[in-house]
């Protein structure tokens, strides 16, 4: 059975800084560092796989492969708003939570 190959990140020198500023500012929720520092080692020079960072920084390898793929559909706003987009795409279960909200008013 074939192993799938990650797609590789090449980044530009001010998206690295950016990135790099952003792992490093303490006013940073951790959750986004996390995505930072999950963006930063895939786009190293040695083109590691999804399992090589994963079991680096402590996440499972379908984190990984599920924060490369946003970032490059979406650049760094792709690892901003990622946490919203159960909200903006109405999700059964925030629908059920809103509604129990209003029922139980």
């Amino acid at each position: 059975m074939p192993v799938p190959i990650a797609c590789p990140i090449s980044l530009a020198p001010e998206e690295h800084a950016r990135l790099e500023s952003l792992v490093r500012a303490h006013s940073t929720p951790q959750a986004l560092a996390l995505r930072c520092r999950l963006i930063l080692r895939v786009a190293a020079p040695d083109h590691p796989s999804n399992l090589q960072v994963a079991t680096e920084l402590a996440c499972e390898r379908h984190t990984v492969g599920r924060w490369r793929q946003r970032y490059l559909a979406d650049g760094l706003n792709g690892l901003r708003t990622a946490g919203r987009y159960a909200a903006e795409r109405g999700h059964p279960f925030l629908l059920c939570n809103n509604n129990f909200a209003e029922n139980t008013r």
